[in-house]
């Protein structure tokens, strides 16, 4: 029987070609020849003046983080359900995560959640556009501005999501991407941070190159900085990649739409939400399961692969994780966030890849069904 994978990349004929280029001829003085076509390209995808290839969404927060002097004693508010990597660098820097709750509608932070986590201690909140879903940027602006925080926009589960016309990627001070090989456009590992303030590139670029001023030959360094640079390889995947990114998003959206279509007599779980002013790229096809029909997502994803169909469990809230669950701001963030602990136990993301065809889609929702009776 063939398994269904729950993720993986389109790749054709142009992003070997352009790999095949890399790994010929980007060396020494030609190193960079991916970089700066891919970066370009990337920055003019989202809106922004600069783009900066990284070896991860993690580092490229890690980065934003420290250019914008975050460190011990600040807090950083994140959603309370998102993936760890979203609050690591909070981590890294010293500053206090505080755990605000998702919005129902959309699973991203909750703009009332996000006003009543500020505190004088707040300096920036990490926004996070979850599965391709996207927040209300509006409110959540209006009010970080009203505060003095800063927002830095989590978009790497996003390429191609626009929220009222405005591509992920264009929001808050900084915004960060991934391209690991699960996502919709891959280099197999790496990220990118997107941005337009020419002081913040400057620190970025300085921070992410062993602390050498941008364009040192001497290596004469500042001060002690990262390793945080992405391969030739990798630049020229992606710049391939993202000359197909309508192409990818397209191809999520069909299976998304497979999948509305084959469960549209279904009525134990809803799939990803239809927000007003969202254009959702749907990363990952997901869904909720109503809590009535009383199957958590622990029992039905080994069910799931037993049928050979791969399956992700939806995000568990960060202050639930043994990472973060003996901290006090763990604790309160159990007690108040309500949505985000009624949503989460029951979702799951079914299989997303890109080589997927209507008959995996059908197979996936026929067993989803049977086992949900």
């Amino acid at each position: 029987m063939k398994r269904i994978p729950v993720a993986g990349p389109s790749i054709t004929a142009r992003e070997i070609d352009y790999v095949t280029q890399a790994v010929t001829s980007a060396w020494y003085g030609d190193a960079g020849m991916f970089h700066g076509r891919f970066e370009a390209a990337f920055a003019n995808h989202c809106g922004r003046r600069h783009a900066i290839a990284l070896p991860s969404c993690t580092s490229a927060l890690h980065l934003a983080l420290m250019a914008l002097d975050i460190e011990p004693g600040d807090e950083v508010i994140v959603p309370d359900a998102t993936w760890i990597a979203s609050v690591a660098p909070v981590h890294y820097v010293g500053a206090t995560p505080v755990f605000a709750d998702i919005d129902r509608d959309s699973w991203c932070l909750s703009p009332e959640a996000f006003e009543a986590a500020i505190t004088p201690r707040t300096k920036a909140a990490i926004v996070v556009d979850l599965y391709g879903s996207m927040p209300d940027w509006d409110r959540l602006n209006a009010i970080a501005a009203a505060n003095g925080v800063a927002l830095i926009e989590d978009a790497a589960e996003a390429i191609g999501s626009r929220w009222r016309d405005r591509p992920a990627g264009a929001f808050g001070v900084m915004s960060a991407f991934s391209f690991h090989g699960s996502k919709t456009l891959t280099t197999g590992e790496g990220g990118m941070l997107v941005l337009d303030d020419e002081k913040l590139l400057e620190r970025v670029q300085r921070l992410r190159d062993h602390g050498r001023s941008p364009g040192d030959t001497m290596f004469f360094n500042d001060e002690v900085g990262w390793k945080y640079k992405m391969s030739s390889m990798q630049a020229a995947l992606g710049l391939a990649q993202l000359e197909r990114v309508d192409e990818l998003v397209d191809g999520k959206r069909r299976i998304f739409s497979w999948y509305r279509e084959a469960l549209s007599d279904w009525n134990g779980g809803k799939l990803n939400p239809d927000v007003d002013g969202l254009y959702n790229s749907y990363w990952m096809s997901t869904v909720v399961l109503d809590s009535e029909i009383g199957v958590r997502k622990e029992k039905l994803i080994p069910l799931m692969r037993q049928e050979g169909i791969d399956v992700r469990p939806f995000f568990y809230p960060l202050s639930q994780l043994p990472a973060f669950r003996d901290t006090p701001e763990a604790a309160i963030a159990r007690d108040r966030n309500t949505v985000a602990a009624a949503v989460t136990p029951c979702g799951i993301n079914l299989p997303s890849a890109l080589s997927l065809t209507r008959d995996d889609i059908e197979r996936v929702a026929s067993a989803l069904k049977r086992l949900t009776l």
